[in-house]
């Protein structure tokens, strides 16, 4: 058992980005598929899917993974907007994603299963975003680095 909490110790940031990655994931999976399923359009579906999980992430993240506290109104600012600036700028790159692999690459067949395409895909790229938002949150956003000219 102390083997286990050493670990968890040397690499709880990462086990705990992985962890409320996972469940913001779920979030956005959830919304992606209750959405689909009542009919709603694949890219207003994935934006919804999106603002529900950045909700999450952004508290989780900040609260639970970088353990970070603004240490005043400007420095809490300045972090929402990176955060989000960061998210939309993932978003981007999540949509491109989906728009190539859905409707460039997706050659129409009767073999292939749409949905479960779709789902594939969905899964594919969220690994990518999921990795470039840490790199963002580590290194720009809640970086333990001390400022010295905040703009």
């Amino acid at each position: 058992m102390n083997k286990i909490w050493k670990i968890f110790r040397k690499y709880r940031e990462i086990i705990m980005y992985l962890f409320f990655g996972g469940l913001t994931t779920v979030v956005n999976f959830a919304v992606f598929a209750i959405l689909r399923y009542f009919g709603v359009g694949l890219i207003p579906t994935n934006i919804a899917a999106w603002i529900c999980a950045v909700l999450l992430a952004y508290i989780t993240n900040k609260k639970w993974v970088f353990c970070h506290r603004a240490k005043n109104k400007k420095e809490l600012i300045r972090e929402i907007i990176y955060f989000y600036g960061a998210r939309i700028f993932s978003l981007i790159v999540e949509l491109a994603l989906f728009w190539i692999w859905t409707d460039i690459i997706l050659i129409s067949s009767p073999a292939l299963n749409t949905t479960v395409y779709e789902y594939c895909v969905k899964l594919i790229i969220q690994v990518i975003v999921i990795i470039l938002n840490y790199i963002f949150s580590k290194f720009f956003i809640f970086s333990k680095k001390k400022k010295t000219n905040d703009a």
